[in-house]
């Protein structure tokens, strides 16, 4: 495959990862150990916060007194949009069950966890949006309980330490109880089941390294929607796309941090060498701290690939399996078609990462570092677990028993063998059977 590589990063999403692990590892300890207690002491120590960490009715109805009707308008078209994909999803998940045997029935339920905790970002941005995506589709799924938890500022007290924006759009999209914690001490809270609130069988929702950490350790305790990196987007694009339209796609996705990976693969060498040259200079004229972001982002993580062809560019394109994958050429259904690996996929120019990132409807909370080869993103399915059962007549029992002593004897599981051959004694007491296992 011939790749042409015009810019090279000059680090991955996995640099410093290690110097994060066993601060983490320390913090969770602590709080595990200290409970509630600890939770405040973090929260003091990292957000300045010392007010109530379980939020009562009357500071979410102030917060919502503060966020301007326009906005409210517009969160609730998100929600909407995004609560009606999650229905949709949900409409494809069934239960079902089959006669494998005349006798013999088998079949499979689909349960909602009963607790999910949902961890939105408030520290460089407020991310409204994350809690669309999380709290609406747990409650679609249908979880029992919503835990929901975001840093607080000690300059907000009068929001209940919460961005005021955050705060209303956790409530109108259905969570239980809201905890005025961030970081890692917040993913602590849901995860013990601290404060009161029921301990979360699933913890969901984007955050920085630390909370990424946080989530990965405790995995196997509790499940995770997936082990997330920083955020990254991917362009694809041909002779046909706007190079000022492509470099503001890779951009806008390098404000998220320092460390967000921005990558193009061009079809056209002269549109990879434009958005070369557009790039740095689009981002002085954003805000300050999206400008650092998006400095740093651009410096040390965008690459910029140029290729022969489109079966080249698929083939690149599936070696990274981007988190959010733009497709900015002729003939979109090929595209479609044939690229496998990412996590949410933007067919033109009409639409962008931002649309998803946002209000369009599929999820944002998307796999990062290569494990789009392998899982998707947020949806009902993760916070639902596809459970079997089995029942059968005793004349539908005979086979399944006769096969299962044999099989057992054979591989050297003699007690599961007997569990086979008392049921055939009690229920054919004048029958004959042959059980050895041939081994």
């Amino acid at each position: 495959m011939a790749v042409n590589y015009l810019k090279k990063a000059q680090k991955t999403a996995a640099s410093g990862e290690a110097d994060v692990r066993d601060a983490v590892q320390r913090i969770l300890d602590e709080i595990e150990a200290g409970g509630d207690a600890a939770a405040r002491r973090y929260a003091r120590r990292f957000d300045g916060w010392e007010g109530e960490i379980l939020l009562p009715r009357e500071a979410i109805a102030a917060a919502a007194a503060r966020v301007p009707q326009k906005l409210k308008d517009d969160i609730r078209f998100a929600h909407d949009n995004v609560r009606r994909f999650a229905e949709a999803q949900r409409a494809t998940i069934a239960d079902t069950e089959l006669e494998v045997v005349p006798g013999l029935w088998a079949g499979q339920k689909q349960l909602p966890v009963h607790g999910a905790g949902c961890y939105v970002p408030g520290g460089r941005y407020a991310h409204v949006a994350s809690a669309i995506m999380t709290v609406t589709t747990a409650r679609v799924a249908g979880v029992k309980h919503i835990t929901a938890c975001s840093p607080a500022a000690g300059s907000a007290a009068e929001s209940g330490g919460m961005h005021p924006a955050i705060l209303y759009t956790l409530d109108l999209c259905g969570a239980d109880s809201i905890l005025a914690l961030g970081g890692v001490q917040g993913i602590a809270a849901m995860a013990f089941g601290l404060f009161g609130q029921p301990a979360a069988d699933i913890l969901v929702g984007p955050g920085n390294q630390y909370v990424a950490e946080a989530k990965r350790i405790l995995y196997g305790r509790v499940g995770i929607d997936m082990f997330a990196g920083p955020t990254e987007s991917m362009v694809i694009a041909d002779g046909t796309a706007d190079p000022e339209v492509v470099a503001w796609d890779l951009v806008g996705q390098a404000e998220h941090g320092y460390n967000s990976p921005v990558w193009l693969i061009s079809l056209d060498r002269a549109l990879a060498e434009k958005v070369i040259e557009l790039a740095p200079t689009l981002i002085p004229s954003l805000p300050e701290l999206s400008r650092k972001n998006a400095d740093a982002a651009w410096r040390d993580y965008a690459e910029v690939a140029v290729v022969d062809s489109r079966e080249e560019a698929v083939a690149l394109s599936d070696q990274y399996a981007s988190e959010h994958l733009q497709v900015q050429c002729a003939d979109l259904d090929w595209w479609l078609d044939n690229l496998s690996n990412y996590g949410s996929l933007f067919l033109g120019e009409e639409t962008t990462v931002a649309f998803g990132d946002k209000c369009a409807g599929p999820n944002h909370v998307l796999p990062t570092k290569g494990a789009g080869k392998y899982s998707g993103g947020l949806s009902v399915h993760k916070f639902m677990k596809t459970v079997t059962w089995q029942r059968a007549t005793r004349e539908g029992c005979k086979p399944i028993a006769e096969a299962t002593a044999r099989i057992s004897r054979m591989e050297g599981m003699e007690g599961h063998a007997r569990t086979a051959d008392v049921r055939l004694e009690k229920f054919f007491p004048d029958e004959q059977f042959d059980l050895s296992g041939g081994r």
